[in-house]
């Protein structure tokens, strides 16, 4: 894969291989670590403590801003990173009452005081903005380090905490006989303020190369690791200030790919409150894309055979990259992620809560037998089968 000859993984092989003699947790096949309620020491609580960055988003972020000036994307950033805990901790069944500290390191040579603002003010508006859909959030502060030497611009990273009741963890236990309801990643939330080209803050290296044009490799080398083949750096032939027409409104290439990561916590919270006994998994199609489900199962196959159509974004990275489909399907969500895995006589109302908050959702695939665990992904552009 070409993802991998850029230095990063879909799948993670050796960090699951260098972690997989610790410990857990309470629920170890639960969406993220959960632990005992050390903060109170309370035998019906548990504890939750998350961490995650807005990986390599972080480089276009900062081409964007060199290329236009524009400071808002950095507010995108900020975003991704809270995002990629809190909507794994929701795969948990935990949506609400977090706590969040950011760590942020850059090249102060390349990263001035005004873009670590505009990413501190970013986490405060989507604090605000997620307070507003009834979602209590709270900002606990965190470190901003001056780290040039090992830090080519910028990395931003948020570690989240949260404390819950055991009887309301959502452990996947994800049956034949179950649907899969995806909930979109593209489009327009009643909670956003533009449109999301559905990325969220995987496969942007490979969105990155792929689809932007060669010449900046020169303009801006210290946006890529020097280590990746000169044949796989930039590759595409378009502009960051490009401009596209997407359901009628016109975006720029480059605020497409940024579009910031959307967060599912109001509607799975809508949902949680409604049908958390019913639901048999919840997953946060992240790193693995439409096979992050693999590391959840236990002898069923997953068939997903009613995707969305591709969007725009989606198709303009493939169009750019000529990427085999089986591993665009490996690298990025494709449209939808989150999933939602239960009986098929609540399919219907899980989808209009969705549809309650702006966010398209459809049954896209089914549960089987299996010995084993298998997915497959059964698209226009062929069938692709992943174990």
């Amino acid at each position: 894969m070409k993802y991998d000859q850029r230095g990063v993984s879909a799948s993670k092989e050796e960090v699951h291989a260098a972690i997989q003699h610790l410990d857990k947790g309470l629920y170890p096949d639960a969406f993220c670590k959960i632990l005992p309620d050390i903060a109170a020491g309370d035998p019906d609580f548990c504890n939750l403590l998350h961490a995650d960055t807005a990986g390599t988003k972080t480089s276009l972020a900062y081409l964007y801003w060199r290329e236009t000036g524009d400071l808002s994307v950095w507010a995108g950033v900020a975003q991704d990173a809270i995002v990629m805990n809190l909507d794994d901790m929701a795969c948990a069944g935990c949506t609400d009452n977090m706590l969040l500290s950011s760590t942020i390191g850059r090249n102060k040579n390349l990263i001035p005081g005004e873009v670590i603002a505009a990413v501190i003010r970013g986490s405060s508006d989507f604090v605000a903005a997620m307070q507003a859909q009834g979602v209590s959030l709270h900002l606990a502060g965190g470190e901003t380090a001056d780290v040039g030497d090992i830090v080519r611009t910028i990395d931003v990273g948020f570690t989240a905490f949260a404390r819950m009741k055991r009887a309301e963890v959502l452990v996947p236990h994800i049956q034949p006989g179950d649907v899969v309801v995806g909930l979109a990643s593209f489009g327009q939330s009643t909670y956003e303020r533009d449109y999301n080209g559905g990325m969220g803050s995987n496969g942007l290296t490979a969105a990155r190369h792929d689809v932007l044009a060669h010449d900046y490799a020169a303009k801006y080398p210290e946006s890529f690791d020097p280590n990746i083949p000169p044949e796989l750096v930039y590759t595409g032939n378009r502009r960051l200030a490009e401009i596209l027409k997407i359901d009628g409104r016109e975006i720029t290439i480059g605020k497409l790919i940024l579009s910031p990561t959307r967060t599912f916590l109001p509607p799975l919270k809508a949902i949680f409150s409604r049908y958390r006994k019913q639901l048999h998994g919840v997953i946060h199609c992240t790193g693995g894309g439409q096979t992050k489900v693999l590391k959840f199962i236990h002898n069923v196959h997953v068939v997903k055979d009613n995707l969305f159509p591709t969007p725009p974004l989606f198709n303009l990275i493939r169009e750019s990259s000529g990427t085999d489909w089986r591993e665009m399907y490996q690298v990025f969500n494709m449209g939808h992620r989150m999933e939602v895995y239960l009986p098929a006589e609540f399919a219907g109302d899980i989808i209009q809560i969705a549809g309650e908050f702006g966010i398209d959702a459809r049954i896209i695939g089914r549960v089987a037998s299996a010995e084993g665990a298998k997915v497959t992904v059964i698209s226009p552009f062929g069938t692709f089968v992943y174990v």
